[in-house]
């Protein structure tokens, strides 16, 4: 595996241990996990538009909050494709759904800054 995909690997793998932490009411761990995930965005995001992409892959996964976490972090990037997935996530109830909309709202309000360059 080359480490673009090592890189996304990990993102999915730190936002899903996030996203089990905060289910189980560990806030703390869950916090270390997202830290962990925005640094292997972070790293991505130093390969510029090819790190971007490969992320962009993650709109497929299989899992909600893997989806919705890449499609966030990507709006300025890949507009189109980043909000369709929330628009879709949001459409249910819970925590991603929530977290979904709260990602285009500030998107749509103009204060989206989550990729700023």
């Amino acid at each position: 595996m080359d480490e673009l995909g090592k890189l996304v690997g990990e993102f999915a793998h730190h936002t899903v241990a996030q996203t089990e932490a905060v289910m189980r009411g560990d806030a703390r761990t869950g916090n270390k996990h997202a830290d962990k995930s925005l640094a292997a965005f972070d790293r991505l995001r130093a390969h510029g538009d090819a790190g971007r992409d490969a992320l962009a892959t993650l709109f497929a996964d299989p899992r909600m909050d893997v989806r919705t976490a890449a499609a966030a972090l990507l709006l300025r990037h890949k507009t189109a494709e980043a909000k369709a997935v929330l628009e879709e996530a949001a459409k249910g109830e819970g925590l991603i759904p929530f977290e979904a909309q709260e990602a285009l709202k500030r998107w749509e309000e103009g204060t989206w800054a989550l990729d700023p360059e």
